[in-house]
């Protein structure tokens, strides 16, 4: 038993180097490719919108720990700051490329700045806003949260923003119990799929 034990955290180990590896070298590669794209989307936002073009919110990471991340704004500047399912009319704090930007999920690529630093992965589980008390509660409860928190996720290809909290956990443990490389990979070519059919986003 020990020794199925210490070759089980073996495995786990050189899975996670092999994640980082990527993560690095992929973010660091997609960063120099669409540096020109991006600093695009930054100067219309700035044209079409009071306030900067990246909106830095805080967030949950691995272990519950609070870090920042980025997005490209696609709201007013005075919009509250809670989860866009929570806000009476989402739509009427949209800036006017607010649609376009999260529909084609543009707004996500400042992330790559985050996984480059390692406060997340390409695949994980979607960080969770810090004032997310309840869906921060129940990822604890099944282990979720000792997951790094990724740009896509199981829980994001199978349902995004129309999951419920409880069942986008249900997904987020179900990759907790078989993430992989392989896993990975596949989910990264799903999100690929989702993004070009604009599927699962609601606002």
């Amino acid at each position: 038993m020990q020794c199925f034990r210490i070759y089980a955290i073996k495995i786990f180990q050189t899975a996670h180097r092999m994640k980082r590896i990527f993560d690095l070298f992929s973010s660091l590669c997609l960063l120099l490719i669409l540096f020109i794209p991006i600093l695009l989307i930054a100067v219309m936002i700035k044209l079409t919108s009071k306030g900067p073009a990246l909106y830095w919110s805080d967030r949950v990471g691995m272990d519950n720990k609070i870090f920042r991340m980025p997005k490209f704004r696609t709201m007013q500047i005075d919009t509250p700051a809670v989860a866009t399912h929570l806000l009476q009319n989402p739509d009427a704090y949209l800036t006017s490329i607010g649609p376009f930007l999260r529909k084609s999920s543009l707004d996500e690529l400042p992330q790559l700045w985050s996984v480059l630093k390692g406060d997340m992965s390409f695949v994980g589980p979607r960080p969770a806003l810090f004032n997310q008390d309840d869906l921060v509660a129940l990822r604890t409860a099944k282990g979720v949260h000792h997951l790094i928190p990724g740009i896509t996720g199981w829980a994001q290809i199978n349902g995004r923003d129309d999951l419920p909290i409880p069942v986008k956990v249900e997904f987020e443990e179900y990759y907790l119990k078989h993430h992989s490389f392989l896993f990975d990979l596949r989910i990264l070519w799903m999100t690929l799929l989702k993004v070009i059919r604009r599927e699962g986003v609601s606002h």
